[in-house]
C-alpha cells in the first residue's frame, strides 16, 4: 500500500423516504488495500458501496475519490468498476466479448482490445476459455469473467458487492484465497462488502464494522477480533462468550466483576465505568483454558458444569454451565493433537482465563446508543 487516500467518505447520510440508511459515515480507504465492509443486513454497507460506485448520491456530506470530490458526477466517469453478487455477465456473449465490453464502450483500438482482454484473463487465471458463453463455465469460473470485465479497463478501486454470495462453501473458501492473492498482484485498492465474518477476516487489510448505519470499528482483522470496540462487534465477528455481571470493585490495574452467582473475575479497565454499573464481559473460546494451573497470576478461575461435547472437526468445543446458570463455551483442540480427552457431560471441571483477554462492555444495546 502506497499510503494515500483512494477513497474518503465525509459525513454521508443516505436518506430514502423515511429510513436513514446511512448517518454521518466518514471513512478513509487507502491505496491499494483490501478494505471491507461488514455487517448484518440492513445496516448500510451496500448503500455505502453505491455512493462510492455513483449509483446513489448522498443526502448529505460527500464522497471523493482520488482526493477528488465526486459531487454529482456519474457512475460511468468515475474510476471505479463494480462486481454483484450475481455476475451480470451477458448470456448470449462469449467470455472474450464479455471482458471485451468495457473496453468496446471506451472506443479502445481494435487492434489493443485482445492484449487487454488476454492479459485480464491471465490475470484470473482462465487463459484459453475465450469461446466459451457463460453457460458452460463454473460458478467459480464465472465469477473470475466477472473480475476480468472489471479489472480489464485498469479502474483506480474495484467495488465488490458480496461476490462470492452465490458458490457453495468449498468453492467460496478458494475464491476467498484467490481475491486476496489477485489484489495483492494488482495492487488496486478492493472495496468488498459481505455480512460473512470469516470472510473479512482472512482476505482484508482493514475491516468497517456496521450496524444501524454507523461506522462501530475501524481496524485490521486482529485488532477487531481481540480488541472489539463494542459488545456488537465483539458478538458479531467470530464466536464469543458473553458473560453479564456488575462492576464490584476498581483499581488502578483492573475492573473486578461480580457474577450473579456470588463468583468475581477481573477484566482490563474501561473509561466511565462505576461500582454498581451492570457489565457485560466478553471472552473468546479459544482463550479459555480448563484445568488452569492454579499457579499462575493473571487469571480469572472459575467453576462450570459440561452439559455438551461438540466435535467440530479439529477442534472439540465444551458448553459449560456456570453455578448462576449462564452458559460458556470453551474449544480446544480435537484428541490427537492436545493431551487430554474433552470431559464427559455432567462433570463439574474448573477453567479459566487470562485477565487481558477479556473485554468488557457497559450494559448498553448498540440500538440505544444509536437513539440515545
Amino acid at each position: 500500500m502506497s499510503g494515500g487516500i483512494a477513497v474518503e467518505l465525509r459525513g454521508a447520510t443516505k436518506v430514502f423516504g423515511e429510513v436513514t440508511a446511512l448517518k454521518a459515515v466518514s471513512l478513509e480507504i487507502r491505496d491499494g488495500e483490501f478494505f471491507s465492509l461488514l455487517g448484518p443486513s440492513g445496516c448500510g454497507k451496500t448503500t455505502s458501496l453505491r455512493l462510492i460506485a455513483g449509483f446513489e448520491l448522498p443526502t448529505e456530506g460527500e464522497v471523493l475519490i482520488g482526493g477528488q470530490p465526486m459531487g454529482v458526477t456519474p457512475a460511468f466517469q468515475r474510476p471505479v468498476n463494480t462486481v454483484f453478487q450475481n455476475y451480470a455477465l451477458f448470456p448470449h456473449l462469449t467470455v472474450f466479448e464479455n471482458v471485451a465490453f468495457g473496453l468496446q464502450m471506451r472506443h479502445v483500438p481494435k487492434s489493443e482490445i485482445g492484449k487487454h482482454v488476454s492479459d485480464a484473463l491471465d490475470m484470473v487465471r482462465l487463459p484459453g476459455l475465450e469461446k466459451r458463453r457463460p453457460k458452460q463455465l463454473s460458478g467459480g469460473q464465472q465469477q473470475r469473467v466477472a473480475l476480468a470485465r472489471a479489472l480489464v479497463n485498469r479502474p483506480k478501486v474495484l467495488l465488490l458487492d458480496e461476490p462470492l454470495g452465490a458458490l457453495d462453501l468449498k468453492l467460496r473458501k478458494a475464491m476467498q484465497l484467490e481475491l486476496k492473492s489477485l489484489q495483492d498482484r494488482v495492487g488496486i485498492t478492493f472495496i468488498y462488502v459481505t455480512h460473512d465474518q470469516e470472510e473479512a477476516l482472512t482476505m482484508s487489510d482493514r475491516i468497517a464494522v456496521m450496524n444501524y448505519g454507523l461506522v462501530l470499528q475501524v481496524g485490521t482483522p486482529h485488532e477487531i477480533y481481540e480488541r472489539p470496540a463494542s459488545r456488537f462487534v465483539a458478538d458479531f465477528i467470530g464466536e464469543t462468550n458473553l458473560i453479564a455481571g456488575e462492576v464490584a470493585s476498581l483499581t488502578t490495574e483492573a475492573i473486578e466483576v461480580k457474577l450473579p452467582g456470588g463468583d468475581r473475575i477481573k477484566a482490563p479497565l474501561i473509561p466511565r465505568a462505576v461500582v454498581g454499573q451492570a457489565v457485560t464481559l466478553a471472552v473468546r473460546p479459544e482463550r479459555v483454558r480448563l484445568e488452569p494451573d492454579l499457579s499462575v497470576a493473571g487469571f480469572n478461575r472459575l467453576e462450570a458444569e459440561v452439559f455438551e461435547v461438540v466435535f467440530n472437526g479439529a477442534t472439540t468445543s465444551i458448553l459449560l454451565h456456570l453455578p448462576d446458570g449462564q452458559v460458556l463455551i470453551v474449544r480446544q483442540p480435537t484428541v490427537g493433537t492436545m493431551r487430554t480427552a474433552p470431559p464427559e457431560k455432567g462433570q463439574r471441571v474448573r477453567l479459566g482465563w487470562p485477565v487481558e483477554a477479556s473485554s468488557l462492555f457497559m450494559e448498553k444495546s448498540e440500538a440505544q446508543a444509536v437513539l440515545a
